[in-house]
C-alpha cells in the first residue's frame, strides 16, 4: 500500500493554506481555501505558478525561488503545531491491520517535508519506504512518485495501491499502472478504483493473505 501523506494520514491543509495566504497578502493577491484546493497534490513551485497566476503578477525566477523557500519556511514553522494527536484513531487502526496482515506499506508525497510531518505525529517507522519531494524530479500528476515508492518495495505497479485524496494523485496512480483508493476530493474523481468515506473502508476491499 502507497499512501499519499497531507490529506490522508494527517490533514496539513490549514497550515498550507496559512503559508500561502501570507505569500499572496504581500503579493497583494487574493487568496481563498477554494484556491487553496486546487494545490493538493501539486509541487511547492507548481503551486506559486498557480497562486501567482490568481493575481495575473509576473516575478522573476530568482524571485520565484525566494518566495517558494519563504513559503516553506513559513510552513515548517506551523508544522511546529503537529503532534501524534492530529493522526486520528481510523488511521491509526487501519495501519495497525495492514502491517498484521503482512502488507508493505510506503509513502508516496510530493512533499518536500514529508519526513519531517511523519516525525511530528510519530509515523515514520510505520513504513518500509519513503517517495518523496527528495527523491523525485516531476510531480503529481506524473506517476514518478509511486513508481519509485514500488520500486523501493521491490514490487511491480501492479502488486501495489494507492491511497489518495487529490485528483492529480489518482491520475498519477492509474498512470503508472497502479489501481488507486480514493477518499475526500478523490473520491469523485471518474476513473478512480475505489471510494472512500473513511480510511479503515479501504479494508474491505482487500483479500486476506
Amino acid at each position: 500500500m502507497i499512501f499519499d501523506l497531507d490529506g490522508v494520514l494527517v490533514h496539513t491543509d490549514e497550515l498550507h493554506y496559512q503559508a500561502w495566504s501570507a505569500i499572496a497578502e504581500r503579493l497583494g493577491i487574493a487568496f481563498t481555501r477554494r484556491d487553496n484546493d486546487r494545490l493538493r497534490g501539486v509541487s511547492r513551485a507548481d503551486s506559486l505558478e498557480i497562486v501567482l497566476s490568481l493575481g495575473m503578477t509576473e516575478v522573476s525566477a530568482v524571485e520565484k525561488e525566494v518566495l517558494a523557500d519563504e513559503k516553506n519556511a513559513i510552513y515548517r514553522q506551523l508544522l511546529d503545531r503537529l503532534t501524534p494527536r492530529d493522526v486520528a484513531p481510523d488511521v491509526l487502526a487501519t495501519l495497525d491491520e495492514l502491517q498484521g496482515r503482512g502488507l508493505r506499506l510506503a509513502i508516496g508525497s510530493s512533499s518536500r517535508n514529508a519526513k519531517v510531518i511523519l516525525d511530528r505525529i510519530g509515523l515514520r517507522d510505520r513504513f518500509d519506504a519513503i517517495s518523496d519531494g527528495e527523491n523525485i524530479t516531476r510531480s503529481k500528476p506524473d506517476p514518478e512518485v509511486f513508481l519509485r515508492a514500488a520500486q523501493f518495495l521491490a514490487l511491480t505497479p501492479g502488486r501495489c495501491a494507492v491511497v489518495e485524496d487529490a485528483r492529480a494523485g489518482v491520475d498519477a496512480a492509474l498512470a503508472g499502472g497502479f489501481s488507486c483508493f480514493g477518499i475526500g476530493d478523490a473520491a469523485e474523481h471518474p476513473r478512480v478504483t475505489w471510494r472512500l468515506e473513511k480510511l479503515s473502508e479501504m479494508l474491505e476491499h482487500l483479500t486476506d493473505r
